[in-house]
């Protein structure tokens, strides 16, 4: 018996996967899968750890959620880089690129599904609410928005359609049961499972069913953080798996195929697991890098008058800053603000990206050369 699904021909004449409901029957975990969970398993454990030596977890958790947004999104094909939406976010005449609204939904998607996992298990319900965050005034905002499709859609190459599709998801119907399918598997508290397994498992049966028209490359790898945080074993949103899926994206959209057309479940969950154990490991890295520049830096700070400190706190969530910037966030007056980002760019901490005399646009440059993407 194929453990993943199969493909059934539609009366339209082409073929669509309808799935199996997981987990796999059997799921074979051999001695190289069980060493890879043993070193994911670790490799998390370290980086939700380092979370207890960081002053401020929430300060440096902004930008990681920044940089999983574009980097999510430019899987997806939008062009916008981290410097664009931080250029945007700071008003600067810099930030104008048109794919930035995109990234900033994601973010706002990340955001709210957390806050919303405070009070509501990850349930469908929940899914269709950050979707709705996610795609709506974007280029999908004609697709429904925050609602699972009452269409047929498919997966292939510009201009493909369903006779030539390199994957046709379940017909309605079928998605409607795989997605009610998928949910009792997250909530399904008799099955004794690891997590990272669970995980690796729903991500894969999410992109397979596919229920919305767009957007749900983005929704299945916000899966993965909401579950892990939702789970308790992350304290701060700080796993981001975009990096990985960007770096290794043919080998991640054959893995998945694999699923589908050669059962290959096990390769899949050890593929996924050698990213979850990749990325903490640079995760816990660059934190441990950005604690050692904050001790660096606040001594430099030290006698660089009122307000300095705050300032170098302030740029850990928002690196690329403009003097109006700085005088909306302190409530002091121009001259004042633009005295302390001048008094920053000689200790070198700041440097002016801008070509104005005034309301100059300043980077924090060495914090964010450890978010420089792929």
């Amino acid at each position: 018996m194929v453990r993943s699904g199969k493909y059934v021909r539609q009366i339209e004449g082409y073929p669509a996967f309808i799935p199996n409901a997981l987990p796999p029957q059997p799921l074979v975990i051999d001695w190289e899968l069980q060493e890879l969970l043993s070193n994911a398993d670790r490799a998390l454990g370290r980086l939700d750890g380092i979370t207890e030596l960081i002053p401020n977890p929430n300060l440096f958790v902004t930008m990681y959620i920044r940089q999983e947004a574009v980097l999510s999104s430019q899987i997806e094909g939008t062009q916008a880089s981290l410097v664009d939406v931080l250029e945007y976010e700071s008003k600067s005449q810099r930030g104008l690129i048109k794919d930035v609204n995109e990234v900033i939904n994601y973010i706002q998607a990340i955001n709210y599904g957390l806050e919303r996992l405070k009070e509501l298990p990850l349930s469908l319900r929940l899914m269709k609410e950050i979707h709705l965050r996610l795609i709506a005034n974007t280029r999908g905002s004609s697709k429904n928005p925050g609602k699972f499709r009452t269409s047929q859609n498919w997966i292939g190459s510009p201009g493909c359609t369903l006779d030539n599709a390199a994957f046709v998801p379940p017909p309605v119907h079928e998605m409607n049961k795989a997605m009610g399918d998928l949910e009792l598997f997250l909530h399904d508290e008799k099955m004794k499972m690891p997590l990272l397994l669970k995980v690796g498992l729903a991500h894969a049966q999410f992109e397979t069913i596919h229920p919305f028209l767009d957007g749900n490359g983005r929704m299945g790898r916000l899966l993965i953080t909401f579950l892990l945080c939702s789970s308790g074993v992350l304290k701060q949103p700080l796993l981001y798996l975009s990096y990985y899926f960007k770096k290794n994206r043919q080998q991640y959209y054959e893995h998945l195929q694999a699923i589908r057309d050669q059962d290959k479940w096990e390769d899949w969950l050890k593929f996924f697991l050698t990213g979850v154990c990749e990325v903490s490991r640079e995760a816990t890295e660059k934190a441990r890098s950005i604690l050692r520049m904050r001790e660096k830096h606040r001594e430099f700070v030290n006698g660089l008058g009122n307000y300095a400190v705050s300032l170098l706190e302030h740029l850990y969530r928002n690196p690329i800053i403009t003097v109006n910037n700085i005088k909306d966030a302190f409530q002091i007056n121009y001259s004042t603000a633009n005295r302390l980002a001048s008094n920053f760019q000689q200790a070198g901490i700041l440097q002016n990206i801008s070509e104005a005399s005034r309301n100059r646009t300043y980077a924090y440059e060495e914090y964010l050369d450890l978010f420089k993407e792929i």
